[in-house]
């Protein structure tokens, strides 16, 4: 009963939210909004679809959910720390509000589902070394990531107030951490594949 009344909530608000991005003509957010709300809500519609019934929700579920609304909030705080800082790039150098907002919306909902999907069906296959393993490479990638970011702040804001090239922070920032990510991106997904093709931990 419970579950019933928070999607039917969750739709209500949805619809509501739709209705003022239309109005707003705001399209791409309305679509990334609504294809964002199928992708947190995909497990409830399917299970309506083929049984006819919500499915149950139990503690493993509750903490499944919890975990992966955690990481697509996490990836939207940086997302969009990393939209506003003060550097001008090709990308970033006038992008469109409704856009941005969009392509936020889309990838925060990505996220959730790659992750809800991570801890439940892969974690529990995942020993301590692998499990090990999988977070030192995402910590590579993590890294690299706010490496990039900090490289490319420093490389403008150097060249800005002192018109000199920096060429260091531009290496770093165009092939330095550009490898970093791929090896951490790489590895964890072959850990994390393993893991999904693995019957016994």
């Amino acid at each position: 009963m419970k579950t019933k009344r928070v999607l039917l909530a969750f739709s209500i608000i949805v619809v509501i939210l739709v209705i003022i991005l239309i109005s707003l003509r705001a399209y791409y957010v309305t679509v990334a909004l609504v294809v964002g709300a199928l992708i947190m809500s995909y497990r409830e519609i399917w299970s309506l679809i083929r049984k006819r019934k919500l499915p149950p929700i139990d503690e493993r579920v509750r903490e499944n959910t919890s975990k992966a609304i955690r990481n697509g909030f996490i990836f939207f705080a940086m997302a969009s720390a990393f939209l506003m800082l003060p550097f001008t790039v090709f990308l970033t150098e006038a992008p469109s509000t409704v856009h941005v907002l969009g392509g936020l919306f889309l990838s925060g909902g990505a996220v959730y589902l790659l992750s809800y999907i991570f801890y439940d069906r892969v974690e529990p296959r995942l020993n301590e070394r692998r499990l090990k393993m999988i977070k030192t490479f995402l910590l590579i990638a993590g890294i690299s990531l706010a490496a990039f970011i900090i490289s490319v702040f420093l490389h403008n804001a150097i060249s800005g107030l002192f018109g000199l090239e920096e060429p260091v922070c531009f290496f770093i920032a165009v092939f330095i951490t550009p490898l970093a990510f791929a090896v951490g991106l790489i590895g964890s997904l072959v850990i994390f594949v393993k893991g999904l093709l693995s019957k016994t931990v």
